[in-house]
């Protein structure tokens, strides 16, 4: 199935962290984990309007690798596989 957000929603594959410790421990796969709030790119929508009616693009692109707020993209599952769907003012900054 392909996605394609609307307006300046972007869909974003969550970076899993490591699952190690500082100290080197590894956790495992059933331990409870903080949300992710780095992710890549997946798919961006084309932009929006302000209020006179001009056409603002995304600043994001496809394949950028973002840094999110924790708690403001919705999970979605698409064939088996988890995204996060953000608004464009959730992003916090561009990973380079």
């Amino acid at each position: 199935m392909k996605i394609k957000p609307l307006s300046d929603y972007i869909l974003i594959e969550p970076i899993k962290e490591e699952e190690k410790t500082k100290t080197g421990i590894l956790l495992p796969e059933t331990a409870e984990k903080e949300r992710p709030e780095q992710g890549k790119v997946i798919a961006v929508g084309p932009g929006k309007k302000d209020k006179t009616g001009k056409f603002i693009p995304l600043e994001v692109k496809v394949g950028q690798k973002v840094l999110f707020t924790k708690y403001g993209p919705n999970e979605i599952k698409v064939d088996d596989k988890e995204y996060l769907i953000a608004k464009e003012e959730d992003i916090l900054a561009i990973i380079e």
